[in-house]
């Protein structure tokens, strides 16, 4: 998962508002977003086995993208995939788990993870010493820290500001968000190690490289204060097909 945005509950109806790109290479093999055994809603990483973004009717969630810092990346590490399931299926709360995340986060190559139990948001990243609380409101999250402010991180926030200003949320808006195939300007383009042509290429919220690298699918999330949940995935490899799924959370956890 390349680029995400999202309200946290600070919507009157919606908990958590989100919609996500998942940049990927085309032909790597992929099951669309259905439920595992465990209860997670995921889609799933056929390679690796692991996920970018999933939620459990048990009230949690979590979200991931890499951290992009080419120079660095080193073979032989821990998938980042298994974050999600780790966190959705560990029988820690969440701050023990983050503590042990803490110890084992040097395991992985670069990364940023959302999660959320119940009413608790947090963001850790083996590019920050310590993981944060995430406030109230609007934030995005590309290939850097929560909220840095790359140019479609902010134009993804601004976007989802403008929806959730108006009177009704539905998938379908909200799906139809992270679209925009414009480039950053060359001044605002980041250095993480790509050649330019290329950082300027993966600037866009809808990235294409060629034919073999680009965003594969955008998922949509509706999380009710009631307990509702509703997700939308569009897939457009090897041609658009989109999936829905909706279930309600364990009565214990609707507030």
């Amino acid at each position: 998962m390349c680029l995400i945005t999202f309200n946290w509950v600070e919507h009157p109806v919606y908990r958590l508002v989100l919609v996500a790109n998942r940049d990927e290479y085309f032909d790597r093999p992929t099951d669309s977003l259905h439920r595992w055994e465990s209860g997670l809603y995921a889609g799933r990483d056929r390679k690796a086995g692991g996920t970018w973004l999933g939620i459990h009717p048990n009230g949690r969630f979590a979200a991931l993208t890499n951290y992009r810092d080419i120079p660095n990346e080193e073979e032989g590490k821990r998938s980042r995939g298994d974050l999600i399931p780790g966190f959705i299926s560990s029988p820690l709360t969440i701050s023990g788990y983050l503590d042990l995340l803490q110890t084992e986060k040097h395991q992985y190559n670069g990364f940023s993870l959302l999660v959320v139990e119940g009413t608790e948001m947090w963001y850790i990243s083996n590019y920050q010493s310590e993981a944060i609380q995430v406030t109230p409101g609007v934030h995005g999250l590309s290939n850097a820290l929560l909220d840095t402010p790359w140019a479609k991180v902010q134009s993804a926030k601004k976007s989802l500001e403008g929806l959730i200003s108006a009177e009704f949320v539905g998938l379908d808006a909200l799906g139809g968000l992270l679209q925009s195939r414009d480039y950053a300007p060359e001044a605002m383009l980041p250095s993480t190690g790509l050649d330019r042509q290329l950082e300027r290429s993966v600037s866009a919220q809808f990235i294409r490289v060629e034919d073999y690298y680009g965003t594969v699918n955008t998922t949509a999330l509706l999380w009710k204060h009631s307990g509702e949940v509703e997700i939308m995935e569009q897939r457009y490899i090897p041609e658009l097909e989109k999936n829905r799924v909706s279930f309600q959370m364990e009565p214990a956890l609707v507030s």
